[in-house]
């Protein structure tokens, strides 16, 4: 990772853009939705450090190396970071190519080497992301706090979300109608329904891009996984970060059934077909099994 992606929140915020013309256009058409006080300056009022003071961000749209340099004098001397359209040797931060769908935010950036296939992938991304999305993340912002206190441990949490995410609450943020989506949302909270645990096996041995898009939202759901050993790096990356992880020896399937039991997803990643000894004696204990080996082909 040559970067490290941030999001700044900004509602209360000021952020600067120094300079005129299409690419500082550019820069107001991106930022002109969100919360922040945008503050906009040009000529020599661009080269002075209290234009920029108690900004979280600063945009430079500069027509010329000079005009660019001393405005990111300025700007650093305020101790504000910048983005300097085109030049990214002067840049601290550099601008992704943005999916906006209000709470949810979705950013794909080169790090100032290619803002073509920047923009390309985010259309791509972009095709995925319904324009309902960001009201869904708004709806689960407001029972932040209800949900926490209601389900203390984090698998609880993340099982109801998980399931929530495709609910009727959910469905109703989605087409807008935000009064019965929380009035759903609340309703089911009520019910407490515990978690469901689960094991299921994803095929391990790669190339990741064989994995189905089942398999891969099974590893980024996974709340303990249980590698092979030679699992394929690329594919355990796809796992969630702060998952537990089992070594071989630890990874028994008496082990594995008391994971379950608790509620939590376990995910064992295999390189070979799960063994029939190991699937019936999950099976017998009573624990759901799911079994998704790589896609026809592989």
């Amino acid at each position: 990772m040559d970067a490290f992606p941030a999001f700044f929140p900004l509602a209360g915020r000021k952020l600067v853009i120094a300079g005129s013309g299409e690419a500082a256009e550019a820069k107001v058409r991106l930022l002109e939705s969100s919360p922040a006080q945008i503050v906009r300056i040009d000529g020599p009022a661009a080269f002075l450090a209290g234009s920029y003071r108690g900004a979280c961000l600063a945009f430079i749209a500069a027509p010329d190396d000079l005009y660019a340099q001393a405005a990111v004098s300025a700007a650093h001397a305020a101790h504000v970071p910048v983005n300097v359209v085109d030049r990214p040797a002067l840049c601290d931060f550099t601008t992704p190519a943005v999916i906006d769908r209000g709470e949810v935010v979705a950013a794909v950036g080169t790090g100032g080497a290619s803002p073509v296939l920047a923009t390309l992938l985010r259309h791509d991304i972009e095709a995925r992301i319904p324009e309902g999305a960001g009201r869904v993340a708004a709806l689960f912002r407001k029972f932040q706090d209800e949900v926490r206190r209601a389900l203390p441990q984090p698998h609880q949490r993340r099982a109801f979300l998980r399931a929530g995410l495709s609910g009727p609450a959910a469905e109703a943020a989605m087409a807008g109608d935000m009064e019965l989506a929380s009035e759903l949302f609340r309703d089911a909270l009520a019910k407490g329904e515990g978690a469901i645990g689960r094991i299921q096996f994803v095929a391990g041995r790669g190339p990741a891009d064989l994995l189905t898009l089942r398999a891969s939202r099974t590893l980024a759901a996974a709340d303990v996984l249980a590698p092979d050993p030679g699992a394929d790096p690329a594919i355990m990356g796809m796992a969630r970060r702060d998952a537990e992880q089992l070594g071989v020896e630890a990874a028994t399937p008496s082990r594995l059934v008391a994971l379950a039991q608790e509620g939590l997803r376990v995910v064992r990643v295999v390189t070979s077909a799960p063994r029939e000894v190991e699937l019936r004696s999950i099976a017998q204990a009573g624990v759901v099994v799911e079994v998704m080996l790589a896609a026809p082909g592989a």
